[in-house]
């Protein structure tokens, strides 16, 4: 949408506030896609929960690249952003649960290599495509998404589901078999992850992991529970227990603030930011925003790498520390170069002269390389560390349900900062937009310093032992990092 809306505005004749309302209302409506999918992945299982995120996708882009009208472009933007809060709410879960812990870190961010690998994809599309006539270049923009779509129903067809969803639906079987095979064939190990799965669905300590249980054994361990899932949404706003509470605290703070720091603006008003600090050309702006794209992306590998080497909590202090200057550097940029009042649709200057020529050269440079550094220092643990996170700390009873209410919060914020952003920008000038940002990602610094916990080297079920206060007899200490066999 970023490269799209430079002449999808221009052919359809947008305002500012529809721009905003396009760019803004997919990140909104994907509350109502994460919510939705906890409890069906519940239901009918993490694969095919993103068969059906696949099949929204195509549809949103079809509408999208058939509009006719700025209602029905909206359309299409809603129906995609539906399964944008499938996606995000379910890859992560689903990557977390398949994974064996010493990797699970760089597992589960490759959620996030692949988001920015399709933000580079888009910008490369834009650029590629700017040259053809207005009416034809941003409707191809956006339903070329239908490709990517298609790969993901394909993809669902070799997928493993998660075997700690079979062990909720009473087949321990087939989850043994999948462990096996995530654990390159050592049946000890899939046999000693299969337990601890086991233990945090209720079953004694002294279960044998290598045995089926019996439909005696499963009603007593589920208890009163009749169906996983049941009463989560309850427990999760309204009964919370002290660990989920606090469990709650740190992932609704951290996904909070992974918004609050503007990143959603970089990604999809950055061709509109270049353009303010005096890149004008189309063609120079899309440019410049593959560049922005190419960092967002290579960066992330830093984190892939790293995540479960230095650990989560590292990563993110860094990454909110660099984000915090790089914001700053771009408020002192946008001052420098006489970027201080707003009027009519777009952001303009005190002076048009003055801004000219102040931002050919170096003032243009600095401002795409403190865009480029935001969002590299972003990749490097702002982005992963909130995926891998809230895919790991929760319990599996409410784990599914508690991500997609992480998302809820994700979207809602990005969603207003995407809504805002022009709009505050004309108001406070876009120097004091991104000093607002920074002033939030400052406080993040102290929030992860004080309370967030290091989940490095831990399993899904010691994690969730550990914030009940509880040990699993199968397991080291929960407050060290496990040391796991090399497979």
């Amino acid at each position: 949408m970023s490269g799209a809306l430079l002449f999808v505005s221009q052919d359809l004749k947008l305002d500012v506030v529809q721009q905003e309302i396009v760019v803004g209302s997919l990140n909104l409506v994907s509350i109502v896609g994460g919510a939705m999918a906890g409890r069906l992945s519940d239901w009918i299982g993490r694969k095919f929960t993103m068969a059906i995120a696949a099949a929204i996708f195509f549809s949103g882009a079809a509408i999208m690249a058939g509009s006719i009208s700025f209602g029905m472009l909206l359309l299409g933007r809603l129906v995609a952003g539906i399964g944008v809060g499938f996606a995000l709410m379910i890859a992560p879960v689903y990557s977390a649960e398949l994974s064996p812990a010493r990797i699970r870190g760089s597992l589960v961010s490759l959620t996030e290599v692949f988001i920015n690998f399709g933000i580079l994809l888009g910008y490369l599309v834009s650029f590629s495509l700017e040259g053809l006539p207005v009416k034809y270049n941003w409707r191809l923009m956006l339903g070329v998404g239908m490709f990517p779509a298609i790969l993901l129903a394909a993809g669902v067809l070799i997928m493993p589901e998660s075997p700690r969803w079979l062990v909720t639906q009473r087949r321990s079987n087939e989850a043994r078999e999948i462990l096996i095979k995530t654990s390159n064939g050592d049946a000890s190990e899939a046999n000693l992850r299969l337990a601890e799965i086991l233990q945090a669905v209720g079953f004694p300590d002294s279960v044998d992991p290598t045995k089926d249980p019996t439909p005696e054994e499963y009603n007593s361990a589920f208890g009163k529970i009749k169906q996983q899932g049941e009463g989560v949404w309850r427990e999760l706003l309204l009964t919370p227990t002290p660990a989920l509470r606090r469990m709650l605290i740190f992932a609704l703070g951290l996904h909070f603030f992974q918004q609050a720091c503007g990143i959603d603006a970089a990604v999809y008003y950055s061709p509109v930011v270049f353009g303010e600090a005096g890149v004008h050309s189309k063609l120079g702006k899309l440019g410049a925003t593959v560049g922005v794209g190419f960092c967002k992306f290579i960066f992330i590998f830093v984190a892939t790498f790293l995540l479960d080497h230095v650990g989560r909590k590292p990563l993110l202090i860094t990454s909110a520390s660099g984000v915090t200057l790089c914001l700053f550097m771009l408020g002192m940029a946008f001052i420098l170069l006489g970027i201080n009042t707003t009027e009519g649709d777009t952001l303009v200057s005190v002076n048009t002269a003055r801004k000219a020529a102040s931002a050919s050269g170096a003032g243009a440079g600095i401002t795409i390389f403190a865009i480029c550094a935001y969002v590299a220092l972003f990749s490097i643990g702002f982005g992963p560390v909130a995926w891998v996170f809230i895919s790991e700390i929760f319990p599996l009873r409410v784990r599914a349900q508690a991500v997609a209410l992480c998302v809820v919060m994700n979207r809602f914020v990005s969603g207003t900062v995407a809504l805002t952003f022009l709009s505050i920008s004309q108001a406070i000038t876009p120097a004091g937009t991104f000093f607002l940002y920074g002033g939030i990602v400052f406080l993040s610094i102290i929030f992860f310093a004080v309370f967030m916990p290091e989940t490095r080297g831990k399993t899904l079920e010691e994690l969730a032992l550990f914030f009940e206060g509880r040990r699993s007899s199968t397991t080291a200490d929960p407050q060290k990092p496990i040391q796991e066999k090399p497979a």
